[in-house]
């Protein structure tokens, strides 16, 4: 009996693999992967696996063709492929309603995914082959950093969610996300320095730096567009970030 397989794509990486170890097949800024099949619209359809937040994961684990490890993606990867598959199992025209934040009049617009286009970064003043870089904070603090994975967001999120579980008003979403960031604070790399000095010492001016830093560097899809506000007494414009509805995975209310 002869196997049916999917027609498969090549995708390029936002990173380039520049920030792979040269012993992973990532940095050949490349992976190969396939289109969705009727088993990945099971995992989207499955009210559990939803609810657990793991439905995206699954599916974007099972389209990968490439013998990498999924969880060593970085994310601005990582959301590339998200963007990739959606692409390639639903189509590029992704619709979403918006709110004008001048007018407050609700709109559909059309945003075509097939225009995104990766972050320009200057690769050449980066280091090759390694996920962590110096950088000095407006007060002064030396302080390395790295781009985060697949699995160190997975694992900021079930803290948050622990956090929440105890305290539900109280939000350390940046707080967590920046101790997994950061990987050294003047030269001290164990974990107590690093989540003391962002709990205690870290102040608010550095935390901003250090974002738009990152913002700067980090590979990635430029998830930014050209908002028009068709109320014509009104016609505001601003780039404004994608939003990721259910309408993504799910276009038409599929689920």
């Amino acid at each position: 009996m002869t196997e049916n397989k999917f027609a498969t794509e090549v995708l390029e990486l936002p990173s380039q693999g520049w920030f792979y170890p040269a012993d992973n097949p990532l940095s050949s800024g490349k992976i190969e992967i396939r289109y969705m099949g009727a088993k990945e619209e099971d995992i989207l359809t499955s009210a559990n696996l939803v609810k657990k937040g793991v439905a995206i994961d699954m599916v974007l684990r099972n389209v990968v063709v490439s013998k990498i490890n999924y969880d060593d993606l970085l994310i601005g990867d990582k959301n590339a492929l998200m963007v990739a598959t959606r692409i390639l199992g639903y189509g590029k025209d992704y619709q979403v309603q918006t709110t004008c934040p001048v007018c407050e009049r609700k709109q559909q617009d059309t945003i075509d995914l097939g225009t995104l286009e990766h972050r320009q970064i200057d690769f050449s003043s980066l280091p090759k082959g390694i996920n962590e870089f110096p950088f000095t904070l407006p007060s002064g603090t030396e302080i390395t950093f790295k781009f985060l994975t697949g699995k160190d967001e997975n694992d900021v999120d079930v803290e948050i969610k622990a956090m929440k579980k105890i305290n539900e008003r109280y939000s350390a979403d940046l707080s967590t996300r920046l101790k997994k960031v950061i990987t050294s604070v003047n030269g001290k790399r164990d974990t107590a320095t690093i989540v003391s000095f962002v709990d205690s010492q870290m102040i608010a001016s550095d935390s901003l730096a250090l974002r738009r830093h990152l913002a700067k560097v980090q590979p990635g899809v430029d998830m930014m567009y050209d908002y028009v506000c068709k109320n014509p007494d009104c016609g505001y414009e601003e780039k404004l970030t994608i939003p990721l509805t259910v309408e993504f995975f799910w276009p038409g209310g599929s689920r």
